[in-house]
């Protein structure tokens, strides 16, 4: 049985707040190319957009948790899909936080090293993208839930990797030339990875919700 089959009214709101992770995810990907290609203004129309994003995933969350308690939903199950919902909320904080910051600071990233920069970001794309799977599936088809966490764990350890990469240069490349720059090159590498490892705690707490729901 379905885990909303006694709240099919709420299934459109919760799919409507995992549209908004996933639309994040692609303007996030979107804003830090824009960013490292120069394209300043396509950048800053990012940023405006995640900040929406950011707002209107904020309100949804409030809608669900709003239903869920008035009109006493799913009693058993609430505490999980809330603590899922507000963990999920992060990930799309760190999101805006990142871009943010790039606005702010406007850091000079060499060409070296801007395609690992890249590569980073689809990394932690990925994990947001296997994360709103898993998160759907848990509502709808739990058997397939944990296939889809092992491959976020898989992405993001693919990201670990390249962060380690990129401080690494950033911190022995001869063109990264004053302790501040490779200071502030090593803090937003920590940025865009923050984003992978937000998924993940997403998917640590909804595995143990799928043992939960096995008993």
């Amino acid at each position: 049985m379905k885990l909303l089959g006694q709240a099919k009214d709420l299934i459109s709101e919760i799919d409507i707040f995992w549209d908004n992770i996933s639309r994040s995810a692609l303007v996030f990907r979107a804003g830090l190319n824009n960013y490292l290609d120069g394209k300043i203004e396509r950048f800053q129309s990012d940023l405006k957009d995640i900040r929406k994003l950011e707002s209107d995933t904020d309100s949804k969350r409030r809608e669900i948790k709003y239903k869920l308690y008035s009109h006493m939903l799913i009693p058993e199950s609430r505490g999980d899909v809330l603590g899922l919902l507000e963990t999920t909320d992060n990930v799309v904080d760190s999101i805006k936080k990142a871009l943010l910051q790039f606005d702010i600071e406007k850091p000079e990233i060499p060409d070296l090293l801007k395609e690992e920069f890249k590569e980073l970001a689809q990394l932690s794309v990925n994990t947001v993208d296997e994360m709103v799977l898993a998160s759907r599936a848990f509502f709808r088809e739990i058997s397939i839930v944990n296939d889809h966490i092992n491959k976020v764990h898989y992405y993001e350890h693919e990201a670990d990797k390249v962060e380690e990469e990129l401080k690494r240069k950033a911190f022995n490349l001869e063109i990264i030339t004053t302790l501040s720059w490779k200071v502030q090159l090593r803090y937003f590498v920590e940025r865009l990875a923050r984003v992978s490892d937000e998924a993940e705690a997403v998917c640590d707490r909804l595995s143990v919700y799928v043992i939960k729901r096995s008993f």
